[in-house]
């Protein structure tokens, strides 16, 4: 028989055991901060019924599903984990409690090219919080501390979480009297960082916007505002009393910002940053986008915003929310590639390796099951292989601790327990060498953190 060669799709993540190690670490550190925020862990099918799936998509969206059928029904993949959360909440709105915290962390599916840092299928870890009928301007301020506290928590130091509001962006090109244009501006202008400003410019100006060349001017002079957060909001005082939407976005972008401070988030790591648009149309308010300041080129890590009405495809109760999302895949990628994740992070699957040097295995079965019963990660090694083919597989695993029990320990009632990291063995109780392996294992869940800079 032929055998297949064996290879992995394209635009699909496979890790080995140390990186998905890591990447189960980072995973875990976002649970803990998600947590302490309140949120609630969600999960939701990774296949739904398309019409469920793409009742609010469209266009590109629609283009990049992975759609089939199984008989006779209609089947898609998740491209991202709002759309199930809105069904989730409309189908179980009578048995949750108000506002709803979720935080969810799952694999997503986008048929789009694969290229560099870009995958079909990967990780996205949102939270979101979802109100019945209003949701207080204070969650917005609370997303990106939410935010701060993660990516410090991650060992980021370097970075940023620029804030806008969609209504002082809409109230403005109302008293531009470009109201029906405003979505297809603030689409072209949200790609200024990747394009700049002239191409800008043409984008606004060409066939397809039409706006005259003093108007993109305008715009762009707008957008362009800079200076520290006070001088931002200042400067913006100058357009209030002219729109209404544009005051009222003035108002709760102002509060975010005084909240950011009370939530303990240095101003050095958050700025009002008026060229923020967010492509999607159905963000409504605050929209954020987080940048790692050393690696402009890749881009928003963690974005997302508010909306008014998450569920409106699917229940006529008025659903208000804001979240984020980060592309978790993507943000491991840079990370590694950026050589910024953490070489000392501890990877090895287990805190200790048990070697039985006898042919009566049950002492080391029973001191394994001893050390599991304390909560210690312990592998039994039985394979009948060369003393240093055993102490070859430990050090390749990265296990920090091998422990030998041969006839003379089983004799003495002691274990011989060896730090592979200093070489240095000693005789120790079970109890002595339990609590020398919890001490270093604990150590090493607290101490290094993801990355190293």
């Amino acid at each position: 028989m032929a055998k297949q060669k064996p290879r992995t799709l394209s635009g699909f993540m496979e890790l080995l055991p140390q990186p998905q190690q890591q990447m189960e670490r980072m995973m875990e550190l976002l649970r803990r901060s998600y947590s302490l925020y309140g949120f609630t862990p969600l999960d939701t099918p990774v296949i739904e019924a398309s019409e469920v799936l793409l009742a609010k998509a469209g266009g590109e969206t629609e283009k990049q599903i992975y759609r089939f059928t199984k008989g006779d029904t209609d089947l898609s993949l998740r491209f991202d984990l709002t759309v199930p959360l809105a069904k989730y909440v409309a189908l179980h709105y009578a048995e949750l409690s108000f506002p709803f915290r979720r935080y969810q962390i799952g694999k997503v599916y986008r048929g789009e090219r694969a290229q560099r840092g870009r995958f079909r299928e990967f990780y996205q870890a949102d939270i979101d919080i979802i109100g019945d009928g209003k949701l207080d301007i204070l969650n917005e301020a609370e997303i990106p501390a939410i935010i701060y506290h993660t990516f410090t928590a991650l060992g980021l130091r370097r970075f940023q979480i620029r804030v806008n509001n969609r209504k002082i962006l809409n109230g403005f090109y109302a008293m531009l009297g470009l109201s029906d244009q405003a979505p297809d501006i603030m689409r072209t202008v949200d790609k200024l960082d990747k394009i700049g400003p002239e191409k800008v410019a043409a984008l606004l100006t060409g066939e397809e916007i039409g706006l005259a060349p003093a108007q993109a001017e305008e715009i762009l002079k707008f957008i362009g505002i800079k200076g520290c957060n006070g001088e931002v909001l200042a400067a913006l005082e100058n357009w209030r009393g002219r729109d209404p939407l544009f005051d009222e976005g003035l108002d709760e972008l102002t509060a975010v910002v005084r909240h950011l401070g009370d939530f303990g988030v240095p101003e050095d790591h958050f700025a009002v940053d008026l060229t923020i648009a967010r492509g999607l149309d159905y963000y409504t308010g605050t929209v954020y986008e987080t940048a790692l300041l050393d690696h402009p080129e890749i881009g928003s890590v963690c974005s997302g915003g508010r909306y008014d009405n998450l569920a409106e495809y699917y229940t006529e109760k008025q659903l208000p929310g804001v979240g984020i999302s980060i592309g978790l895949t993507r943000l491991f990628y840079v990370l590694g590639e950026q050589g910024m994740l953490n070489p000392d992070l501890p990877t090895a699957p287990a805190d200790v390796l048990i070697l039985p040097m006898t042919e009566q295995l049950s002492p080391a079965i029973a001191l394994a099951t001893r050390l599991r019963q304390g909560g210690i990660r312990t592998q039994l090694y039985t394979e009948q292989k060369k003393f240093k083919q055993k102490m070859a597989y430990a050090d390749k695993l990265g296990v920090p601790f091998v422990l030998f029990l041969g006839e003379d320990e089983i004799a003495q009632g002691k274990v011989s327990l060896k730090d592979m990291a200093t070489g240095e063995q000693a005789l120790l109780s079970p109890e002595e060498a339990q609590a020398r392996i919890a001490a270093q294992a604990a150590a090493g869940w607290t101490l290094p953190p993801i990355v190293e800079k």
